[in-house]
């Protein structure tokens, strides 16, 4: 199971979900969770992509074989549905391995968390960054006519 909220889809994303299937070895079934837009908001920012139109995008990634939306009150709901091995958390993730593990024992999951690392060879390695780079933009007017 991997599990992010995958706002505004950049190389990091495909890199995240291609890992995430290769720690569950040859035969693997990669399940993805999409955060919710009330998680995102209240954990990063207002998402830019409606959960409805990532759930749809994430869906159609060639590592994924299953898309889901997360629980808006409780994200160990859909661990308890889905029952995962493995689960893996990107590396914007900020979650502490050894609590979350133990969190999951507390809800019956013996999963694994694994954090996947290594992508960092873009300046727009992050949906932030992009965001961030847009807004820095000067805009000429005659750019968004059409928009």
């Amino acid at each position: 199971m991997a599990t992010g909220t995958f706002d505004i889809i950049h190389p990091g994303h495909g890199y995240y979900l291609e890992e995430s299937k290769k720690v569950g070895g040859a035969d693997a079934h990669l399940v993805v969770v999409i955060a919710r837009d009330s998680t995102v908001r209240s954990r990063k920012r207002i998402p830019v992509v409606d959960e409805q139109q990532r759930l749809e995008v994430i869906k159609m990634m060639k590592p994924v074989d299953e898309a889901y939306l997360g629980s808006e009150t409780d994200m160990f709901e859909i661990v308890e549905m889905i029952k995962p091995d493995i689960i893996t958390i990107g590396s914007d993730q900020n979650y502490n391995i050894d609590e979350l593990k133990k969190q999951l024992l507390e809800r019956g999951s013996n999963a694994d968390v694994v954090k996947i690392e290594g992508y960092k060879t873009s300046l727009l390695d992050s949906t932030c960054k992009i965001i961030k780079r847009i807004k820095d933009m000067e805009f000429d007017e005659d750019i968004f006519k059409d928009c």
